[in-house]
């Protein structure tokens, strides 16, 4: 829940940045939070999905809205808290993404795509309906190191380490990765736009 309201009031800050009304600080907060997880569950035939049957995903995006409403200016000098806990976030949710798939019964490299969609997609909605270039398409390492997390859990599940263990330890990676690639500007290659000589 602490990862959904992260979320949220990240997608209500889109929002805001928009000027779009509270309907859509809604709708955008909504996605940014549950986007992923809902794509996640409707892919995998897991239905109905988790917010459908569990109102509390309602009131903490409605918290979220109006913490952002009444103290955005405080809350962008939290700047750095938030992204600890949008870091804590991504990681948690990827391997959220990975065990459900995995209890499913699906394989390793669906689950290992599902764990990164729960993380990501919902940004994407989010980035894609405020009409920005979502962030994991910018030269940032974000979905890499959920990507990297997700096979290290694969890995480390193969080599039958306790799952509270490895819970612990790629969440920690995940983390790791990407505070590492803000801290010291880590990116990938980019296509470079001119024609090759």
């Amino acid at each position: 829940m602490s990862g959904v309201l992260v979320f949220a009031i990240s997608g209500a800050l889109s929002a805001s940045d928009k000027n779009l009304d509270l309907f859509g600080a809604f709708f955008a907060a909504f996605i940014t939070a549950l986007g992923g997880g809902t794509i996640r569950d409707l892919v995998l035939g897991s239905t109905p999905v988790i917010w459908a049957t569990n109102m509390d995903y309602f009131i903490v995006i409605g918290i979220a809205i109006v913490l952002t409403y009444f103290f955005k200016r405080h809350i962008m000098q939290w700047k750095k808290t938030l992204f600890i806990f949008d870091t804590i976030g991504i990681g948690v949710f990827t391997i959220i993404g990975l065990e459900k798939s995995l209890s499913l019964g699906f394989n390793p490299i669906v689950s290992m795509v599902m764990g990164v969609v729960t993380a990501v997609m919902g940004g994407v909605l989010r980035d894609t309906f405020v009409n920005d270039i979502p962030l994991i398409f910018r030269k940032e390492i974000y979905a890499t190191a959920c990507i990297i997390g997700a096979a290290t859990y694969i890995l480390l599940n193969k080599l039958e380490l306790s799952d509270e263990y490895n819970l612990v330890l790629t969440t920690l990676l995940i983390i790791i990765i990407r505070t590492l690639a803000i801290r010291y500007k880590l990116s990938l290659p980019r296509i470079d736009r001119s024609a090759p000589e």
